[in-house]
């Protein structure tokens, strides 16, 4: 089986993770309103309530605002992205999808040593490299032992 093939892909603001987000939080917000309108006890619940719907939005917001442009690569054995908030690009990473709505994608970026990073991919921005970055996203990282010895990666287990 050979490997995935290196994909470079562009990241940037996604109009489908901001949907999501924006009718996630209506949702939230639309819960909190029921609960203070069907429960009589007006007092510092309902103004906590209110207060994190509020926060939890002004936060979405802010996290929406610093979402920067800049290029995911895969090169066959490990992912980097460089550009994004602050220029603090991300090298020698493994990816993970999160969530796969076919046309977007929730990828978590892990290196070792430093917090995760989460990027929203979609379709629209590259059509013509999608399915590349798909195939590389759901491969296997090749290991060192199949790299080393090619015929170890297909021979049974049982096999001397």
């Amino acid at each position: 089986m050979h490997g995935a093939p290196s994909v470079t892909y562009p990241v940037g603001r996604s109009r489908g993770a901001t949907r999501i987000l924006v009718v996630l939080w209506a949702l939230g917000a639309l819960c909190a309103g029921a609960s203070c309108y069907l429960f009589d006890s007006a007092g510092w619940r309902h103004v906590l309530l209110v207060a994190s719907v509020l926060f939890a939005g002004v936060a979405a917001g802010f996290g929406l605002r610093q979402e920067g442009v800049g290029v995911l690569h895969f090169d066959g054995l490990c992912w980097s992205l460089t550009g994004g908030p602050a220029s603090r690009g991300v090298h020698a990473a493994r990816a993970s999808v999160a969530l796969d709505f076919q046309s977007l994608m929730l990828l978590c970026l892990s290196e070792p040593g430093r917090a995760r990073r989460w990027i929203w991919i979609e379709h629209r921005a590259m059509p013509e490299r999608w399915r590349d970055l798909r195939r590389a996203v759901y491969s296997r990282a090749p290991s060192a032992a199949s790299a080393a010895e090619p015929w170890r990666a297909t021979a049974p287990a049982d096999a001397p």
